[in-house]
């Protein structure tokens, strides 16, 4: 069994005291990331690099980066980069279509509006358009 040690009396005033200090803590840098990371940070560089324009090859890149002792192939770079595309047009349509699914829902809703107040205008007087229950209502209240 393990022991239980004695503690001091833990005041209110020591209890906001860590609590401040704690709040004021900022994060640490990590000196390690994952290479996802790296590439996520480096995109932009590379992206113009592999462009068109300046006309590099990612197998290129990865010896410019293997200099500085960042080691991934040419073609782990390029899945990278792609799988960050895939990931960032994810977002990009998730934003689209749940601004587009709000604008829908509101005009939906206001269908909804008007034809439920074009309905409480006009009156039924046709007996194919009430349901079984109005029916029988019907029925009963003139008996």
């Amino acid at each position: 069994m393990s022991e239980h040690q004695i503690s001091e009396v833990i005041t209110k005033e020591k209890i906001d005291k860590a609590i401040n200090l704690l709040k004021e803590q900022k994060p640490k840098e990590r000196e390690d990331i994952s290479d996802r990371e790296a590439i996520r940070k480096m995109r932009r560089y590379i992206e113009k690099l592999t462009s068109d324009k300046y006309g590099y090859s990612y197998d290129e890149v990865s010896e410019m980066l293997k200099d500085l002792g960042i080691n991934l192939t040419g073609g782990r770079i390029k899945y990278l980069i792609g799988e960050l595309k895939k990931s960032s047009r994810r977002r990009q349509k998730a934003s689209d279509s749940d601004s587009s699914a709000s604008v829908q829902g509101a005009v939906e809703n206001q269908s909804a509006v008007v034809e439920s107040s074009e309905t409480e205008e006009t009156p039924v007087n046709n007996r194919k358009s009430k349901s079984k229950k109005q029916l029988k209502a019907a029925s009963a209240a003139t008996t």
